[in-house]
């Protein structure tokens, strides 16, 4: 595992590398004060974790995270604060990871491990669907393209529904919220299906995609899901929730709510944590 540190305090910066340096995944932690420098390495490095402060002067953590992801996509973001552990709890549920200062080692394993085995597991897993944060589709390790987002959306739904058979209108309301559902919003959504069905014959994994008498659903049994191992009660799976489910669609939110409940009524369960 590579590892990127960005901290604008020194001594913080040196701490974190030493404890990274000190795990044994680690195969190489580099560490910057200035972002500029973190982002001049960038362009010929990519790490596998980044370790960012949030309160820099020059441009802060979430910044800074916006940046990597645009150069190097596939890097995870775990952010550092200084703020109160209450604040921490407050608004972690809504962030990738964060870490309290002073550092504490065994939150950092726990952290560099939950992000590893996300990497790996998308690398290693035939057709995996990945839930918790946005939404994305990977076929061997490679991200799954839509040529239209709605088709992406439209997957994202049917993932959600966990195999239940979906009307082409339920999916249209799911999709469009208030608008009606016409003659011209039909031909619409056959656009989308449409679409849909492409990206998948093109990722050679059409069969994940049922469609008769018209109903529409995927095929669980098919697909390596995230949603799916917690809702099974998967340990791991329970343990990498951090509170964000297909962030970008506003239809998620009642299945977000009910993983935060069970989350919560398992919080003093120890075989969950």
């Amino acid at each position: 595992m590579r590892i990127l540190c960005v901290d604008d305090e020194a001594l913080v910066l040196q701490l974190t590398l030493s404890m990274c340096r000190e795990l044994p995944q680690v195969e190489e932690a580099v560490g910057f004060s200035y972002v500029q420098d973190a982002l001049d390495w960038l362009e010929d490095n990519a790490p596998d974790v980044a370790l960012l402060d949030i309160d820099m002067p020059e441009m802060n953590g979430l910044q800074l995270a916006a940046k990597i992801k645009e150069k190097r996509p596939d890097t995870a973001i775990i952010f550092l604060t200084g703020f109160s552990q209450y604040a921490v709890d407050a608004f972690a549920m809504h962030a990738s990871g964060y870490l309290l200062k002073p550092l504490d080692k065994e939150r950092l394993v726990q952290e560099l491990n939950y992000a590893g085995s996300r990497h790996e597991a998308e690398k290693t897993d035939h057709i995996l669907a990945v839930t918790f944060g946005n939404f994305d589709l990977y076929v061997d390790g490679q991200a799954v393209p839509f040529a239209r987002s709605k088709a992406k959306e439209l997957l994202a739904y049917l993932i959600d529904r966990q195999g239940s058979n979906v009307t082409r209108a339920e999916a249209f309301s799911a999709l469009w919220e208030d608008a009606f559902y016409d003659r011209s919003m039909q031909k619409q959504f056959d656009v989308i299906l449409r679409s849909l069905r492409t990206a998948l014959d093109d990722a050679g994994i059409p069969e994940i995609l049922e469609m008769q008498r018209g109903y529409l659903r995927v095929k669980p049994e098919l697909i390596r899901c995230d949603l799916y191992r917690f809702m099974a009660g998967d340990i791991d799976a329970v343990n990498s929730y951090r509170g964000e489910y297909m962030s970008n669609y506003s239809w998620a939110e009642l299945t977000e709510a009910y993983m935060d409940r069970r989350v919560r009524e398992n919080a003093n369960a120890p075989e969950y944590w």
